[in-house]
């Protein structure tokens, strides 16, 4: 639920201050780049500490080393996050982001499918997950075919 307080939150107040004159954000569409960035800056961190232990448990048992999967999308959601900030690749990092969330749902559903309990807590249930996923996937798309 954290990330999309994050977006949501993030998106308000960028939307706000743009209101209040900070030009860059006048627009819905910058206040959601801002909103979009903090949302991966936040679920990016998390590959890093606090919950990589938990993200790793994630990784579908097929697929092999699961601690360089978690390294490697970690980097380029917080990658991704810079991009969004800045209005030249704001577009092809939402289109990047958005085929990255494509590409680690199913850690999501394989979670889900063999009842992980993560910090303590039962993952996010698969419909509610997949209703958040596609919200932040309709976020990534929404920037990067913007105004």
């Amino acid at each position: 639920m954290a990330p999309l307080i994050a977006l949501v939150a993030g998106t308000v107040l960028a939307r706000l201050a743009g209101l209040a004159g900070v030009t860059a954000l006048d627009g819905w569409h910058p206040a959601l780049r801002v909103g979009l960035a903090l949302m991966f800056v936040l679920t990016g961190t998390a590959h890093f500490a606090g919950r990589r232990r938990d993200l790793v448990a994630m990784v579908p048992p097929r697929l092999p080393r699961p601690e360089l999967l978690v390294t490697v999308t970690g980097v380029l959601e917080l990658v991704g996050a810079v991009g969004l900030l800045v209005p030249a690749t704001a577009r092809w990092a939402a289109a990047g982001l958005a085929v990255l969330m494509l590409a680690m749902f199913p850690a999501n559903v394989s979670a889900a499918r063999r009842g992980l309990t993560l910090a303590g807590r039962p993952v996010t249930p698969l419909g509610i997950r997949t209703v958040l996923q596609v919200v932040f996937l309709a976020a990534a798309v929404a920037v990067a075919v913007g105004p």
